[in-house]
């Protein structure tokens, strides 16, 4: 729980964050404007899982089902959203997938692929 009240816990930060206007301010002393970080900081631990989880295609790409992640219980812990986080990467070319929008059980089979290494 955050320690006062202009704190507030995010998904990925486990201490506490001070809201100072239109910057946050990590316990840890960084400081980034809320959006940004909110969005790079869980497309970058959405890359990572996608490595952890997908494999390598012919051409050296790494992919991972819908499914895989989205039932991975390290990813149901980390993303708050996963399907706006991965719209948010497919929207920086960062990863590219089948559809715009990604549902539990009908999309589990779509391979999502890691574009930037």
């Amino acid at each position: 729980m955050p320690r006062h009240k202009t704190e507030k816990l995010h998904s990925f930060c486990s201490v506490g964050c001070e809201d100072v206007g239109a910057e946050w301010k990590h316990s840890c002393s960084t400081t980034l404007s809320t959006t940004t970080m909110n969005v790079e900081h869980e497309i970058s631990l959405l890359v990572e899982e996608i490595r952890r989880l997908g494999t390598k295609n012919a051409d050296g790409q790494v992919s991972v089902k819908f499914g895989v992640l989205f039932a991975d219980e390290k990813c149901a812990n980390l993303f708050e959203a996963l399907v706006g986080t991965l719209k948010a990467a497919k929207r920086r070319k960062i990863v590219t997938y089948q559809g715009e929008l990604l549902l539990q059980g009908v999309h589990d089979n779509v391979d999502i692929m890691l574009l930037q290494d």
